[in-house]
């Protein structure tokens, strides 16, 4: 058993772990944490087993694990492997090509500079209230730059941008449709407006799950996303499940066939 105390040790860890040739890795963590154990290990074949923790857990929650860590861990010689596809995001960096996969989300804006000014100390001892007291901050500080956002022929003009592999964002949201972890595409949820007021109606919207009925509220699906910022001079930021990782332009791709997953039978049977 080995344990994180820094960023990069879970990549690292789980890098070491499947050149070893280990036939199981488990990762005890939330989304951040699972994210440095794919990256460390994909595409493999080795099996993931993954037991609930961190603040949000959105890949728990779709994968229907059981709350609490003993739990899943009694049930997890039940569980079954199945190959699922990743996200990727490929950037550049320092004149240099960088990549990150992804299982759950990516955001482009407003998330990733949540991300950015969060408050550590209170994401540990408030969990998502800390984010959602971010939120609210950065609702009346961020300038809301616009980037475009090109996906399947359509090239948007937005200020915010989530990229779904999972069903829930942050945890509990709902933002773009129904979602599965097996599909072999990505379901996005844009938001045009460039007003602090509108992100306020925007927020309501997604709280009561009515935000896809707004005129400025774009719902597209799509295997091969790319974000340019609009504006040279703006810094235009973007996350990869929950962790910030560079700077727009970037380009997300669908990765078949990348990662085994160990999972309850109700999730292998849900395709």
């Amino acid at each position: 058993m080995n344990f994180t105390s820094n960023p990069g040790d879970g990549e690292r860890l789980a890098r070491a772990a499947a050149n070893s040739g280990c036939d199981l890795i488990i990762v005890c963590g939330g989304d951040g944490t699972i994210n440095e154990v794919i990256n460390g290990m994909a595409p493999a074949q080795i099996p993931l087993a993954i037991l609930p923790g961190g603040t949000a857990n959105i890949v728990a929650k779709d994968l229907g694990l059981p709350g609490g860590i003993v739990r899943a861990a009694r049930q997890l010689p039940s569980w079954r492997p199945c190959r699922i596809s990743l996200g990727r995001a490929s950037w550049e960096e320092s004149g240099s090509l960088q990549q990150r996969y992804f299982l759950a989300v990516a955001g482009i804006g407003l998330d990733a500079r949540i991300i950015g000014q969060l408050n550590l100390t209170l994401k540990f001892r408030l969990g998502v209230v800390a984010y959602g007291w971010e939120a609210l901050r950065q609702a009346f500080r961020y300038s809301f730059p616009r980037f475009r956002f090109a996906v399947n022929g359509s090239n948007v003009s937005a200020t915010f941008a989530v990229i779904q592999r999972s069903s829930r964002y942050a945890g509990w949201l709902h933002l773009a449709g129904p979602r599965s972890l097996h599909d072999l595409d990505f379901s996005c949820c844009l938001f045009e407006s460039a007003s602090q007021t509108r992100y306020l109606l925007y927020a309501l919207g997604v709280l009561t799950r009515t935000h896809h009925r707004l005129h400025d509220v774009r719902i597209l699906r799509g295997s091969r996303v790319r974000c340019s910022s609009e504006n040279p001079e703006n810094n235009v930021y973007f996350e990869v499940d929950g962790e910030r990782a560079g700077r727009i332009p970037v380009t997300f791709e669908i990765v078949p066939d990348a990662l085994t997953l160990l999972a309850p039978r109700r999730f292998l049977t849900s395709t």
